[in-house]
């Protein structure tokens, strides 16, 4: 071979074990690389053609973790050349053999060391200001679940945040669950939403297993196979397009006006709109540093809305002492589930009829829809504050949060209102003044004395004004506690060996290597978007080969449909109002020059160093979903696409659909594996609802009476509602409810 070749082939062999060693990234690569040179080992000893893999085909934003190693050979007839080849084939022999036997040695050397911790180990996230807001943690959980349950919280005095998240955190609702591709756009990334319904061919319709997978292959395991496309979305749905025009204090539905909806109707009937996107479990969610799909509820809850440094203009109200406000812009780090908490409830699609808001924040936000709007009153606090806590619902006696102020058998909270609880959680400087904050129609404030009653609807108390801070705060208080960290992958960790079966245990270890998962779902709370994963390394960094685009931290392309369907991370954040804001993508908006202003930190220092022209990784990106309990969260991706394990499992085996993975080649056998681990991942207290986990009573809109071709008018232009009971469930659990489609 000749000595500087072998030197060359020394320095390689012992640098690398260290370098993997040392390398979060390079520790999976390791695993990655261990197989293949398995595999790659008797090919060459047995003078086999190894495939070649085309790497210029991957595109950008396939994970490190998920590149294959790319080994090829030629033959060459040159008999001279044969003898070297061989002579060189058989030192990469020895040379692999050798790395193996380091990289066997420690791992050896890591297994003597102590097991992996469990979810167990890993520190809830949470404001490190939590205690400037909350005087009482316990009492704002109570109001957290109480304020997430409530159906009185919609417009329509039915659909609450558990509305769309009743079972395992998510929902297994299978009629009138359908949306067009309504977030699809050009190739220049203006609008073009699609507005036919390819499933079903109109709303209310009745899903069916057959329906699924959306993207339907001849073979499953072949791409190229294509029997047939559809760009729809399964999800949840919220409210029938409505405009806001007012409250009644101690009424739980809003005064509205039913708006034509050119979209969601039969028969000219409005009908329950459907999200855009599938809706994910909060199970866990606290753990997510961003929160939704695309990233849009911040890391910082600025006590308004989702948008956090982002939104310049809010602000809330603080008595420094009861006769004396004044505005203060707030900023609580590890809080995007309170971002994400004040988003729904203001949405014409969610929970709201369209123009109802919690907060104004100078004359910029408003309509969810994007339209500008001068008056925007905080009309929910006005609402709610006269009702009986969960006043349409039953809360079970040994409910584990609720239980203590039960009124079973009748419905709501025994000696309790909404703004007694906000007194017991929250600090009095955030709630107690003697002044009321006037909103006029063009949105300017001032703190007067006393009620002006000829504008009686546009003045609001302290409390009512920061209704909004209240809310969030206590939702994510709340949803903090919905850890599920008892499933038997943890007490596996933790030492007991036949928590696993032996499939599931084989299934581990595919996962963890040739399976390639463990790229985008790792650690124990088995997503790279992970608070832990993001503070870690970074919020931003390069894709580790060339050429080396910059991403978003925890958000993958991975094909599941063509970027133009969905912009995901590369759309942008709607703070200008008519679809316009800056990038969702944090590294866009390192590009811009915008990092420090928007996000509060410094970005982090690429190399090489971020240049403002180069592609970033962003269009069709999204959030990494945690898998706990992905058993009972059914359908699955962002558009809810694949309604089992086994659809999922055949995507990502044959390389997604729209070609942003490798193949992985797995046999049937190796499929099962997987998908037995995967069911690991449930913690049975989720299962059966036990405490944490447990809940009031909750009746959801099930679609309407009727068809896909035929409902009823309730005489308001919309059509009537087939209502499903969720019984209430008490702190030891009950049945639970069945999976979607099952």
């Amino acid at each position: 071979m000749g000595t500087i070749p072998v030197i060359v082939l020394v320095l390689v062999l012992t640098s690398l074990p260290i370098y993997f060693l040392l390398n979060s990234r390079g520790q999976f690569s390791l695993k990655f690389l261990i197989t293949r040179i398995k595999q790659a080992v008797p090919g060459l000893a047995n003078e086999q053609k190894l495939v070649r893999y085309d790497l210029d085909r991957l595109p950008r934003a396939t994970p490190s973790s998920k590149l294959p190693v790319d080994i090829k050979r030629q033959r060459h007839r040159s008999g001279k050349f044969n003898v070297l080849r061989s002579r060189f084939s058989k030192t990469i022999v020895i040379a692999a053999m050798i790395m193996v036997a380091v990289i066997a040695g420690n791992t050896v050397s890591a297994q003597i060391t102590p097991s992996p911790l469990s979810l167990k180990s890993v520190p809830v996230p949470e404001p490190d200001n939590l205690t400037e807001f909350v005087k009482d943690k316990t009492a704002a959980i109570k109001l957290g679940k109480a304020l997430f349950w409530d159906m009185q919280v919609g417009s329509d005095g039915v659909t609450s945040c558990a509305t769309c998240h009743f079972h395992a955190g998510a929902d297994n609702r299978s009629k009138n669950q359908i949306a067009p591709g309504l977030l699809r756009v050009n190739a220049n990334g203006t609008e073009n939403p699609d507005t036919v319904f390819d499933i079903g061919g109109q709303p209310n319709y009745q899903l069916k297993p057959e329906d699924f997978p959306f993207h339907k292959l001849a073979d499953p395991n072949d791409p190229n196979s294509v029997i047939s496309d559809r760009n729809d979305v399964s999800s949840s749905q919220g409210v029938t397009n409505t405009k806001f025009v007012d409250v009644v204090p101690g009424n739980a539905e809003d005064q509205v006006k039913t708006e034509p909806d050119p979209v969601f109707n039969v028969g000219g009937i409005n009908v329950r709109r459907v999200q855009s996107r599938n809706t994910p479990s909060v199970i866990n969610a606290v753990f997510n540093f961003r929160n939704f799909w695309d990233g849009k509820a911040q890391n910082i809850f600025n006590g308004v809305n989702p948008l956090g440094l982002r939104d310049p203009n809010a602000s809330v109200v603080k008595a420094e002492t009861p006769n004396q406000l004044k505005f203060v812009k707030i900023s609580l780090n590890n809080s995007s589930l309170a971002s994400q908490a004040v988003g729904p409830p203001l949405s014409s699609f969610e929970v709201s009829a369209d123009g109802r808001t919690f907060q104004e924040i100078g004359d910029k936000f408003g309509r969810t829809n994007g339209v500008k709007s001068k008056k925007l009153p905080r009309k929910l606090a006005k609402k709610l504050f006269p009702l009986r806590p969960l006043g349409k619902q039953v809360v079970h006696p040994e409910d584990s949060v609720l239980g203590a102020d039960s009124r079973w058998p009748k419905p709501g909270l025994k000696d309790r209102t909404y703004d007694r609880m906000i007194q017991d959680a929250f600090k009095p400087e955030w709630w107690k003044s003697n002044k009321l904050i006037q909103v006029d129609a063009e949105g300017r404030r001032t703190f007067i004395k006393k009620p002006d009653r000829s504008l009686e609807t546009n003045e609001y108390t302290l409390m009512e004004y920061n209704f909004s801070l209240f809310f969030g705060l206590a939702v994510q208080l709340y949803e903090a506690t919905l850890v599920s960290d008892d499933t038997p992958y943890d007490r596996f960790l933790q030492g007991n060996t036949t928590a696993l079966t032996q499939q599931q245990q084989l299934g581990k270890t595919l996962f963890e290597g040739k399976a390639l998962c463990i790229g985008c779902h790792t650690a124990p709370e088995f997503t790279a978007a992970s608070v832990s994963n993001v503070t870690k390394n970074g919020r931003i960094k390069r894709v580790p080969f060339p050429p080396n685009s910059p991403e978003d931290n925890g958000f993958f392309r991975i094909g599941v449909r063509p970027n133009t369907d969905d912009l995901g991370l590369g759309g942008n954040d709607g703070l200008f109002g008519n679809g316009q804001g800056n990038p969702l993508s944090e590294a866009r908006l390192a590009q811009l020059g915008k990092f420090q202003v928007l996000l509060g930190e410094n970005p982090p220092t690429l190399n090489p160093p971020l240049k403002p022209t180069e592609t970033v990784v962003a269009d069709g990106a999204f959030k990494s979903p945690g898998l706990r309990n992905v058993e009972l969260t059914a359908p699955y991706f962002h558009n809810g696409g694949q309604a089992t394990l086994e659809q999922v499992i055949d995507f990502y085996n044959r390389g997604g659909d729209f070609g942003a993975l490798p193949r992985l080649n797995l046999s049937p056998e190796e499929k099962q594996q997987l998908v037995a681990f995967l069911k690991g991942l449930t913690d049975d207290r989720v299962r059966h609802e036990k405490a944490p986990f447990d809940h009031p009573q909750l009746f959801i809109p099930n679609g309407h009476p009727g068809d896909s071709t035929k409902v009823t008018d309730d005489g308001t232009g919309k059509a009537t509602d087939s209502l499903l009971e969720i019984p209430a469930v008490g702190k030891n659990g009950g049945t639970g409810t069945p999976n979607f489609l099952s």
